[in-house]
């Protein structure tokens, strides 16, 4: 039980890090006084996902799911959470949208 409880918290830890990513790439065209983007809807955050990098709004609620935090870890393995694109899905978009539409 121990152990589902520290695999909990580093998991919380890790979406803490992604939404302070996400919330907080600064000022600049398109970007509202609190430095979100204006098109992304409340409760929602943008990645981008493929080899051309397509950008993609998906709910927070993704954030809970287990085959969503997969692709989380393998992002944060291959890019890291500190480069300028924003949050970096390394997956194929058929299969991301495949994914996110069983999410739904």
């Amino acid at each position: 039980m121990g152990m589902k409880k520290q695999n909990k918290l580093a998991q919380t830890a890790v979406l803490k890090q992604i939404l302070k990513k996400c919330s907080s790439l600064g000022k600049r065209h398109g970007y509202d006084e609190e430095e979100l983007p204006v098109d992304v809807p409340k409760g929602h955050f943008a990645v981008y996902v493929g080899e051309n990098r397509s950008r993609y709004i998906v709910p927070i609620s993704f954030l809970a799911h287990p085959d969503f935090q997969r692709l989380l870890s393998r992002a944060e393995e291959e890019f890291g959470f500190d480069h300028e694109m924003g949050l970096t899905i390394p997956c194929e978009e058929v299969v991301f949208r495949s994914l996110t539409s069983m999410l739904r």
